[in-house]
């Protein structure tokens, strides 16, 4: 089966009130659940705010070293999920509900595989 990414495009504002994140966390727990239950799961993981990172980036012989996001933005990437699915339209069956449980944006895009590379 082909893996897809399912990015969380997290809005750069402040996080809804804890008992709206409650019911939030709750909706993603029980699709994961879901998503392992049919084989579907691969891996998820949240992320911390964009002004967390350091940016790498290569000039000549060196690697300099920036603090904050590569980019700024009103969105960002807010947290992943990696499904296996047989076809496009069943990753996106997959990212309908999690954009439902999580109550923002999804991106549901194929990942490159050995078969497909180059």
């Amino acid at each position: 089966m082909k893996q897809y990414l399912l990015s969380v495009m997290q809005p750069d504002s402040e996080p809804p009130a804890p008992e709206v994140l409650e019911g939030i966390m709750a909706d993603v727990e029980q699709l994961r659940r879901d998503m392992q239950a049919a084989g579907a799961w691969v891996f998820s993981a949240g992320l911390h705010a964009p002004s967390t990172a350091t940016v790498l980036r290569p000039k000549g012989d060196e690697v300099l070293l920036t603090d904050g996001p590569y980019i700024e933005g009103k969105e960002y990437l807010g947290g992943f999920t990696i499904v296996a699915a047989p076809d496009l339209d069943a990753a996106l069956d997959w990212g309908r509900r999690l954009a439902r449980a999580t109550t923002l944006p999804i991106e549901v895009r194929p990942m490159v595989s050995d078969e497909n590379a180059g």
